[in-house]
């Protein structure tokens, strides 16, 4: 496997490396180790629900980076905000205008501890899964970064290259915890709505792995 040399934008020093889960930032975080680029993760992701699955994919992600000794920074896990922000968005598709209000939110508070504990740049490893809108992400990014005059979103492609090929790899490796919607309360409403449709159980949480003897995705 050879990835490229990274390098971070206007030779920053540091990364604050935003994470949604350890099947997500498998990928962008053995790519930034292997630049020998110093970065951190911060763990901010209020719109994961219920609480059960929250804490699942933090434990996966908090294991992956003890593993690398990568610093893990666990944020607040405020619901009532990310509820309040919301509202009369709950039959919003997704990509739509709920997830931008999301994507604002998580990267907000961002780019706000990077301002205070001195991260030049931010990234997020949002963008390398297919499900999502990269464009739609990287707006939010750089609208985040933007409220602070030296510092940048980072909008480095992690899907390019082979990126999200090994994301799966890694994801079979490690055996992490494979979810099964995107993480909100309408995101697992819609998803078992469909899966009904589909003649198809409704999903249990904590009870799917990904494993190095299956080829699913």
């Amino acid at each position: 496997m050879q990835r490229p040399k990274l390098e971070l934008p206007n030779k920053a020093d540091k990364l604050l490396l935003h994470s949604c889960c350890a099947p997500c930032s498998g990928e962008v975080m053995e790519a930034l180790i292997e630049s020998e680029i110093d970065f951190s993760i911060f763990f901010y992701n209020p719109n994961i629900h219920p609480v059960k699955e929250y804490i699942i994919r933090k434990e996966e992600n908090i294991r992956f980076a003890e593993k690398h000794n990568i610093p893990f920074i666990d944020c607040d896990y405020d619901t009532d905000n990310w509820f309040e922000r919301a509202k009369g968005m709950e039959e919003e598709p997704e990509r739509g205008i709920r997830c931008t209000m999301c994507f604002d939110m998580r990267f907000e508070r961002t780019a706000l501890y990077a301002h205070e504990h001195g991260f030049p740049v931010i990234s997020s490893s949002l963008g390398i899964s297919r499900w999502k809108d990269m464009k739609q992400i990287n707006g939010c990014g750089v609208r985040a970064a933007s409220h602070y005059p030296d510092m940048t979103y980072w909008e480095y492609n992690w899907r390019k290259g082979g990126g999200s090929s090994r994301m799966i790899e890694i994801s079979k490796r490690e055996e992490f915890y494979q979810q099964e919607y995107c993480g909100c309360v309408y995101s697992l409403r819609d998803t078992n709505r469909f899966r009904k449709s589909q003649g198809r159980d409704r999903i249990k949480l904590g009870v799917k792995f990904y494993s190095a003897m299956s080829d699913e995705e």
